[in-house]
């Protein structure tokens, strides 16, 4: 037998583990499309990171269901909410168990303890740890948690409160979000003790349904079984491997070759190749994101809005759409997906027009041969498939109306650090919705609050922001809707974005997997999941 590069690799991955070919049976390979930056939730706001920790390593308080939207209890078993709204009361799981390491041994069960450290640490600033371990938590502060949590106190060791500075009409599905996953308060006391509090960061220890065992950079990430997890039914698989794999086209060949059971992030045009393999798996299911391209508004001449509109109108998005997409997309004219409730179908594009286009740039003052930076991601998106040549339609396009785009291109974690810090002219990014809420869109994405975190065009606009914070607090959905779609229409007409399109969610696996789910909001987790005998 001729033995491939591939072939030997898939050996050495079971040789590793220990195993036979019997024992293979319990080992799941997935080709993931990126290095994670870190292994806190709290800290990043990618897919990426939250598929290779908060989807393995933790738990929250209240989870989504498998494949759905709707909030199901998770180390919570229960929780009241006060007649006024402001105040939630959680019921904690009694007999969760912390991971035990090479790295750490608890000596005690999960309790109250460990939810008051995980938020008081994103609360206060000036929390021991950290200021030993100075960290951001943009997700929870793109979300307005940091100022409109009031307290969270330990009522007693299974008892944990809430208290709000006003209504949070998502504030339960809120907290099944990655970024609100439970650290363990003895751990981060420990490591506080040894002076070692960036550990958190790498080497994590949850009551997840996989205990992390190595990480090796632009390689792979090790997971065994946590054999003591809560809801055993959901733990079917004994070793999770990860195999970072940044090329879509060598992510097929392993998929083909059997050497990862599930792969991130397919090419739109391999599509039809893996619906041709008997050997292979195609789910697929209309997607709840939005690639769009964004314009850093604090940076002239894009603070400009005739700037922006004109960079917008002169920008073919049809032919981004079929010759990036593929079929798997339609155009997007919205901020928000069709899907999400609350979606404005009334709001329209400017038409493609770069003779306008340059009329505008002419009455902007901004002369032929104006450079700036167009940003374009590195790794796949169901969101954009292939930001790179996106970016490449659009520098073409943006020529023809007298701008010279630079395409500028960053390892994923360096892109968005970058980006958060502003760097960027124009960037390409997408979306993916985490709660099935509006405000996880236009709060999240283009909010005041959010400039420093995912709202990537740096835009703060004082009218907008009053309706997103009105819609936030209202408990009637048909007046959110009313609010959202005001601010929908001020968001399209000041232009801080370009929405491109929407996108089908293909997920393409090995036909041994069993029970997979394809998660609405882009996270790719294997809790559940088994693999069948291969013959």
């Amino acid at each position: 037998m001729k033995i491939t590069q591939l072939t030997l690799a898939a050996t050495l991955v079971v040789a590793a583990l220990g195993g036979n070919a019997a024992n293979a049976a319990t080992t799941l390979v997935y080709c993931s499309e990126a290095s994670p930056a870190g292994f806190d939730p709290s800290q990043y706001t990618s897919g990426t990171d939250f598929d290779a920790s908060a989807e393995t390593v933790f738990n929250r308080l209240t989870q989504f269901e498998r494949g759905g939207t709707t909030v199901i209890p998770g180390l919570a078993t229960g929780w009241d909410v006060s007649p006024d709204g402001l105040t939630y009361t959680f019921h904690l799981r009694n007999g969760v168990k912390f991971h035990t390491t090479d790295y750490f041994t608890p000596t005690r069960d999960f309790n109250a303890d460990d939810v008051v450290f995980t938020f008081q640490r994103l609360l206060d600033p000036n929390n021991p740890f950290r200021k030993a371990y100075p960290s951001e938590s943009p997700y929870f502060s793109d979300m307005g948690l940091n100022t409109n949590i009031k307290s969270v106190s330990k009522v007693d060791e299974h008892t944990v409160s809430f208290a709000l500075n006003q209504v949070d009409a998502a504030f339960v599905q809120n907290l099944a979000m990655s970024f609100a996953s439970i650290q363990s308060a003895e751990y981060a006391d420990k490591l506080l003790k040894e002076g070692k509090a960036q550990n958190i960061n790498e080497e994590p220890i949850g009551t997840g349904p996989f205990v992390f065992k190595r990480y090796q950079k632009d390689a792979q990430i090790r997971y065994v079984a946590n054999k003591a997890y809560w809801k055993p039914e959901d733990v079917k698989i004994d070793n999770l491997i990860f195999s970072i794999t940044t090329d879509a086209s060598v992510r097929l060949q392993k998929l083909k070759a059997g050497e990862c059971q599930v792969s991130g992030y397919p090419r739109p045009a391999d599509i039809s190749l893996m619906q041709a393999d008997p050997n292979l798996t195609v789910m697929q299911q209309p997607g709840f994101n939005l690639g769009f391209l964004a314009y850093n508004v604090t940076h002239k001449p894009l603070d400009q809005l005739k700037v922006r509109q004109a960079l917008d109108m002169a920008i073919d998005k049809p032919a981004i759409v079929k010759a990036v997409y593929q079929g798997a997309g339609q155009l997007a004219q919205n901020a928000l997906p069709p899907n999400q409730w609350s979606f404005d179908p009334s709001i329209k594009d400017a038409p493609y027009d770069p003779v306008k286009a340059r009329e505008l740039l002419k009455e902007a003052g901004v002369a032929p041969g104006t450079e700036i930076s167009l940003w374009a991601m590195t790794v796949q998106r169901a969101s954009n498939p292939n930001a790179r040549m996106s970016a490449q339609m659009i520098q073409q396009d943006w020529a023809k109306v007298g701008i010279k785009a630079n395409i500028v291109s960053y390892e994923w974690g360096e892109y968005i650090k970058r980006a958060k810090a502003g760097e960027h002219d124009a960037m390409i990014y997408g979306w993916t919705g985490d709660n099935g809420d509006p405000d996880n869109w236009l709060g999240v994405l283009y909010s005041c609050a959010a400039v420093n975190g995912s709202n990537f065009a740096k835009w703060c606009d004082s009218a907008y922001d009053k309706l997103i914070q009105q819609a936030k607090v209202s408990p009637d959905q048909a007046q959110r809707t009313k609010l959202y779609q005001q601010a929908q229409r001020i968001l399209k007409d000041q232009v801080p974005i370009t929405p491109i399109a929407n996108s089908v969610v293909f997920q393409p696996m090995r036909k041994e997997v069993r029970d997979f789910k394809i998660s609405p909001f882009g996270l790719t987790a294997f809790y559940g999941v088994s693999l069948a005998p291969t013959k």
